[in-house]
């Protein structure tokens, strides 16, 4: 069962509706009690990085979430808080991957954000991309970006410079994309996920 950490920075409707839809069963983590009922962990979130920093770690829940060994997933903010430091509000991450969240440079041709479907291609093989054809679209929206890094990414896309799309190391793995509005390949990372 997929535990979705709860700390007030995400709206997780659509992946709530999704994970519905899969019949995937999943319940809230307010606290680090709560954690010990789950097998998975999804850490969803929009917005500010750096007030999403602050609200896990006012949650309490930091401590647990970098201590743990079970499947862990990042998606959009939730991802880039796996990071070691953001550009955005100039702040340190949760230092699980020791990569950067860096802003995007706007350019005539690449508006900010960048908002749309993007083809993601698999660097690694890996249980998460299962059944995904490489180059596979995928529905993203954000302002800033993971850097690209051989050790940890896997699997990227490129908008005005090579980013990763998804990063991955030991059980933590990291999603800038939206999987719950991605469609089928979506769904498709989403049930893997829950069997890994």
């Amino acid at each position: 069962m997929i535990g979705i950490i709860r700390y007030g920075a995400g709206n997780i409707f659509s992946l709530t509706s999704a994970l519905d839809r899969l019949e995937i069963p999943y319940g809230m983590v307010f606290t680090e009690a709560d954690m010990a009922q789950y097998d998975h962990f999804i850490i969803p979130g929009v917005g500010h990085a750096g007030a999403a920093m602050d609200k896990l770690t006012a949650s309490g829940l930091v401590p647990a979430i970098k201590a743990q060994n079970k499947p862990t997933l990042g998606i959009c903010v939730g991802m880039q808080l796996l990071t070691s430091y953001s550009e955005e509000g100039d702040s340190d991450m949760l230092g699980i991957f020791p990569i950067k969240t860096l802003k995007f440079t706007a350019d005539p041709e690449h508006k900010v954000p960048h908002t749309g479907w993007n083809r993601v291609f698999s660097q690694k093989d890996n249980l998460l991309f299962t059944d995904i054809p490489v180059g596979s679209h995928f529905y993203f929206v954000h302002s800033y970006f993971i850097e690209y890094d051989d050790v940890y990414t896997l699997a990227a896309t490129d908008y005005s410079t090579k980013f990763s799309a998804s990063i991955w190391q030991d059980n933590f793995y990291g999603v800038q994309f939206h999987p719950e509005k991605s469609g089928n390949y979506g769904e498709v990372l989403l049930k893997n996920f829950s069997k890994i």
